[in-house]
């Protein structure tokens, strides 16, 4: 269980790596990336910041109540900060489970709660050169009620 703050682009095949499991018969992965537009206006890139040591606590913290509240081995997520550009990955949440169902729950508890609770904030800089900062911690509801993020599964 690991989960971390980062300024460096986010190495997807690593982390995955780093969860591998025999005793997992499920693994989910998400991955949040920056978007070309957001409530109808075309955006350029986006600028995140976090209060890290909170952060990186309280992440920590939801990832084991992940691994508490579903039958799963284990979990890790990353978010990064500064400056991305279109396309870039955000946020990545892996979920590895002895079974499907429970990694995927866990995975979107994992995000729904690191949008939630965890103090990062978000400034959209859209394409007319305005900029807008998006409130952090403000619950913007559940992955599967939302077209941002795609969520794999390999199930064996």
């Amino acid at each position: 269980m690991l989960f971390s703050i980062t300024d460096h682009p986010i190495r997807t095949q690593k982390r995955k790596r780093d969860l591998e499991s025999l005793e997992a018969g499920g693994y989910v992965e998400f991955e949040g990336r920056v978007r070309k537009h957001s409530h109808g206006r075309e955006v350029q890139r986006l600028d995140y910041e976090s209060y890290q040591t909170l952060a990186e606590s309280e992440g920590r913290e939801l990832l084991q109540e992940a691994l508490d509240r579903f039958d799963v081995i284990d979990a890790a997520a990353v978010h990064r900060v500064g400056s991305l550009d279109l396309g870039e990955v955000a946020v990545w949440i892996g979920v590895v489970g002895v079974h499907r169902a429970d990694a995927f729950r866990a995975c979107a508890f994992c995000i729904d709660e690191i949008k939630a609770r965890v103090p990062i904030w978000k400034r959209e800089v859209y394409a007319n050169g305005e900029a807008e900062w998006i409130n952090g911690c403000s619950g913007h509801g559940s992955v599967f009620a939302s077209d941002e993020a795609v969520a794999h599964s390999h199930e064996s």
